[in-house]
């Protein structure tokens, strides 16, 4: 059961139009947080654009308890993942990174002077287990697998400068588990997967149950750590 009580009074939700993203500002703003949603779709948030981060992050007043990054993408330009070496493509290689990697980062960068030093405040990026490098048993899917092992990287490194300035901040990676939207629709197969809404409830409590002694980590939906 979700407790409602965990919610932050402040939230940030950035990816707010696909299925995770619109899922966790609605649980948000049905446990009474103020949640400020953002997304190309609707505000033109262009996560390609270091300019637009800065302009739409720097309109914003500082205070939130809660930056969610819940963007990504796993096909792009019509290009799905990769199934052999054959495959790989530089350019394709080149725009994995800069969705799933690069602008996720930029948006780290400019999201910091939006949490409190304070208080607890959490700052979560969507990842993936695929980007684990050492669960990695099947091979293919090599931009994308890339690329989150790089926002790994990134997100693990950024906990360990943040901390210094927030010394109660939570920066976390998150493996939603597989999710029933447009970006796993045609890649499932027979794989179970779970609606957006009980994504988000899931993603919330291992939020709420993490401490500044988890910042850096990369957890799954269960609250589970997953191997880098």
């Amino acid at each position: 059961m979700h407790d409602s009580s965990q919610h932050p009074q402040r939230a940030l939700v950035l990816g707010a139009s696909g299925a995770i993203g619109g899922a966790l500002v609605d649980a948000l703003r049905e446990g009474g947080s103020q949640v400020t949603a953002l997304s190309r779709r609707d505000d033109g948030f262009d996560l390609a654009s270091e300019a637009s981060i800065a302009r739409h992050l720097g309109a914003l007043d500082p205070g939130f308890d809660l930056i969610l990054c819940a963007t990504g993408a796993l096909e792009i330009a019509g290009q799905g993942p990769e199934k052999s070496l054959s495959q790989l493509d530089p350019g394709a290689l080149a725009a994995q990174f800069a969705l799933n990697a690069t602008g996720p980062a930029l948006v780290i960068k400019h999201a910091l002077r939006l949490m409190p030093r304070d208080r607890r405040a959490v700052l979560a990026v969507l990842s993936a287990r695929v980007g684990s490098i050492s669960d990695n048993r099947l091979g293919g899917w090599y931009g994308y697998r890339a690329a989150k092992a790089a926002l790994n990287q990134i997100l693990h490194g950024a906990a360990i400068e943040v901390a210094r300035s927030h010394p109660r901040a939570i920066c976390l990676a998150l493996h939603p588990g597989t999710v029933q939207s447009a970006l796993t629709r045609a890649y499932l197969g027979r794989h179970p997967a779970v609606t957006p809404p009980e994504a988000a409830r899931h993603l919330l409590d291992v939020i709420a149950a993490r401490s500044p002694a988890d910042s850096g980590g990369f957890y799954d939906w269960r609250g589970d750590r997953v191997p880098w």
